[in-house]
């Protein structure tokens, strides 16, 4: 079973377990979780054959967005990431398109439940619960709508410590257990209802939003605002082997390794240098998994440097100016090729190298969920978006933005309050991207602790000013705000560690001298300990040197922030310049001898659902002079059963390799009904 066992920050619970088949074969899994982790825990990635080329597919999203992941359960073809597992159930692959249920004779009638509510909040992530929490201290009814069996959202997927403010963003927390919190918190609110497992699959003219309700019945929900808080899908990209099982997202690779506890690859390849992939690649490393790479386009790293600076020194290395050509394999994948690209981004071949890996990460952005703020907006309702359905950024941004979102709902329906302007500052400054990096401070090692910053870059966060028992830390006064970085300010360090144990880069250290030449020098480290005192671990500095070897002194876990404090010796020399312990072997990121080059960039798949490539949707534009994104549907794309939330988003860069200016071409048509409802969901059998 690739299930995890053990884990650094994450209690592995014992769950009951079921049985089921998959294709005729016996198998078990756990009860309630999704029918996709159960089969990737049985090591089962390839869960449908297209009807085109008969091709394999696995999952893309892991989150409903998508279809990759259908497979045939109990008769009836169903998304296995949002369906939950049951004892017995009978699973097969989807082969080509599901047969149609043979029809009876039975009479239906019409039962369609209608709820009322002051504000319908479509998601139940960071910036949805806020909103919620500021409209119930206004005596507002607020109903949540949440596809998933728990509140939280992307939250329940991060391992990881966050960055923003302590004070209004939960700074220093960890991402699930801000999901935890936030969710007691709607739970002691009796004018909050959430419709846990549920999706609005439409917005009306009457001011009613259809939901799936519980995934099984169709209500509707009358209400008087709206805030879309429904979060982002993440995008794909075009290459060849982009549809192989084993090519998905990187909030899928986080739900299966996160939330599910499953050891979902070997080793992994990611796209994407933004703070996604950089996590990405921190939360496989603490299951266990081998990264081989991240490579970015850009020529810097997208994401906060100390994101980039942490995983370098665990052993991953980040490639700039580089790009993925293909993902390969036999019905799945085994290899992708990079290459170095110039100055107008085409790959140079000469740099190309390919990597034995099983699963290719994208990272490479994300795509705000708002068509039903667009439909509201239309209808001349009372809506507001909040979060990543705004603006992609930072949870701890969204949850502040998402308490400044129910203010303003609350404007809307004639509540008599003030925003003070200090939200709207705050809320900038949460979403700030990265800013000026500065050269390493100079450190004096004394004979008591002295705190070392290796956070170096002006982004938000200020949790190290929070914890200190003898204020010795403080930020620098050059912005003014939570963006500036930090610094010592008062020399009455004891040693107590909660600086280094809270920092959500795990960039910083205390160092003493304890001898003329050695000195006593205290590392965060968020991986499984496999060594104890008197070892020798390979120490680096801030970029991923090895400075040297040093000798295991003590350990110690800090229970609040779930990190190890590991002090060693070292020399004076480098004991200023330690910031990491190296887990990851130097092996798992060579390259193969030989490079794989035997592929065609314009096979790269658009349209998942229909399999449509680059190549017949370029030939298609040019030949019928196309200016309208709905004449592609001839040819099949966008006509699948994801409704094309993955390839429309790419469409403005398919236009242009066909040279046609987007500003002239006319979008697609939203297809109505986000979600598959099953006709039993919108009638009653009559008894």
């Amino acid at each position: 079973m690739n299930r995890i066992t053990s884990h650094p920050v994450l209690d592995v619970q014992e769950k009951k377990e079921v049985n089921f088949k998959f294709d005729g074969k016996k198998y078990t899994g756990f009860e309630n979780e999704m029918v996709s982790s159960a089969l990737f825990a049985n090591g089962i990635k390839e869960f449908s054959i297209h009807q085109k080329g008969n091709a394999p597919q696995g999952i893309f999203c892991a989150n409903g967005q998508c279809s990759q992941c259908t497979v045939i359960i109990n008769g009836a073809p169903l998304k296995s990431c949002v369906t939950p597992l049951h004892e017995g159930m009978d699973i097969r692959t989807l082969k080509h398109l599901p047969e149609l249920p043979e029809t009876g004779q039975e009479k239906f009638e019409q039962k369609t439940e209608t709820l009322k509510t002051d504000v319908l909040i479509i998601g139940g992530g960071p910036s949805g619960l806020t909103s919620a929490l500021e409209l119930a201290k206004l005596d507002l009814n607020i109903i949540i709508i949440e596809d998933k069996d728990k509140l939280g959202g992307k939250l329940l997927l991060q391992t990881h410590k966050f960055f923003g403010s302590q004070q209004d963003s939960y700074a220093g927390m960890r991402g699930y257990e801000i999901g935890n919190l936030l969710e007691s918190q709607i739970k002691e609110n009796e004018n909050i209802t959430v419709l846990y497992e549920s999706s609005v699959v439409g917005i009306y003219k009457d001011k009613k939003a259809g939901v799936y309700k519980n995934n099984g019945k169709f209500s509707l929900i009358d209400f008087n605002g709206l805030i879309i808080s429904a979060g982002a899908r993440e995008k794909s990209l075009v290459l060849p082997g982009n549809d192989l099982p084993g090519v998905y997202g990187a909030g899928a690779f986080q739900t299966l390794v996160n939330r599910d506890l499953i050891k979902a690859s070997d080793k992994v390849f990611i796209v994407g240098s933004g703070n996604v992939g950089l996590i990405a690649a921190y939360h496989a490393l603490q299951a266990g998994i081998g990264v081989a790479g991240i490579v970015d386009i850009l020529g810097q790293v997208s994401g906060y440097k100390v994101h980039a600076d942490k995983i370098q020194r665990m052993g991953v290395p980040v490639y700039l100016n580089t790009t993925v050509l293909a993902a390969g394999g036999k019905n799945k994948v085994e290899k992708v090729t990079v290459a170095e690209v110039d100055e107008k981004w085409d790959p140079i071949l000469e740099t190309a190298r390919t990597y034995e890996v099983d699963t290719l990460l994208i990272a490479a952005g994300l795509s705000p969920v708002d068509e039903f703020y667009n439909s509201a907006e239309k209808f001349g309702f009372n809506v507001i978006k909040a979060g990543d359905a705004d603006e992609i950024a930072e949870a701890s941004s969204a949850m502040f933005g998402g308490r400044i979102a129910g203010l303003q709902m609350a404007q809307k329906l004639g509540k008599k309050i003030e925003i003070a302007q200090e939200y709207y500052d705050k809320s900038e400054v949460l979403k700030s991207k990265p800013g000026e990096v500065y050269p390493p401070m100079e450190v004096e090692i004394k004979e008591h602790f002295t705190p070392v910053f290796q956070c170096i870059q002006d982004i938000p966060c200020n949790p190290c000013t929070t914890v200190c028992p003898k204020n010795c830390i403080a930020l620098d006064k050059k912005l003014g705000t939570i963006m500036d970085v930090p610094m010592y300010v008062n020399d009455d360090c004891i040693g107590c560690g909660l600086c280094v144990a809270i920092c959500p880069g795990l960039a910083i250290s205390l160092v003493k001298q304890v001898e003329e030449s050695y000195a006593e020098v205290m590392l965060p480290h968020e991986y499984i300990l496999d060594f104890a005192p008197g070892d020798k671990l390979s120490v680096t500095d801030i970029d991923g040197n090895i400075l040297e070897k040093a000798e295991v002194l003590s350990t110690k876990f800090n229970k609040k922030y779930k990190t190890n404090l590991v002090t060693l010796k070292m020399s004076i020399e480098n004991a200023a310049k330690a910031i990491g312990i190296r887990v990851q072997d130097e092996s798992v990121t060579k390259p193969v001898k030989n490079t794989w080059l035997d592929f065609l960039p314009e096979n790269g798949i658009v349209c998942r659902c229909e399999r449509i490539s680059v190549k017949e949707i370029v030939d298609f534009i040019k030949d019928y002079r196309v200016r309208d994104v709905n004449q592609l549907k001839q040819i099949r794309v966008g006509m699948g059963s994801c409704g094309s939330k993955t390839c429309s988003i790419l469409m403005p860069r398919i236009f242009a390799q066909a040279g046609v200016d987007w500003k002239d071409v006319t979008p697609g048509t939203i297809r109505p009904l986000t979600v598959e409802v099953p006709m039993s969901a919108l009638v009653d059998k009559k008894e």
